[in-house]
């Protein structure tokens, strides 16, 4: 089973995640992109990294605005695998910004 993180080490790693808070036993980020389509590109990157690590995020959609929501529900809480999928979703994110 994947070992939880402690609060300090929560903490420290939301420190390097400046767009992410923490939500009780989940991280979350929102992120508003300029279009619907681009909204729906952050969304499928997301989706082929998830499949990747074999550890899908929570995504809401909202026309533009995305919400993501990262907790490892087989561990009852926050794990390195949320804070390894927050800092890939940032590099979505910023990807899709960047090309926009």
């Amino acid at each position: 089973m994947t070992e939880l993180l402690s609060d300090d080490r929560i903490q420290a790693a939301l420190e390097h995640l400046p767009e992410w808070h923490r939500d009780g036993d989940a991280i979350v980020r929102e992120a508003k992109l300029p279009s619907f389509p681009r909204a729906i590109e952050v969304v499928n990157r997301v989706a082929e990294l998830a499949e990747s690590a074999d550890h899908h995020p929570d995504i809401d959609i909202r026309w533009r605005t995305l919400r993501f929501s990262l907790s490892t529900h087989s561990a009852g809480g926050l794990t390195e695998k949320d804070v390894s999928l927050a800092t890939e979703i940032d590099g979505a994110v910023d990807a899709v910004m960047d090309a926009s």
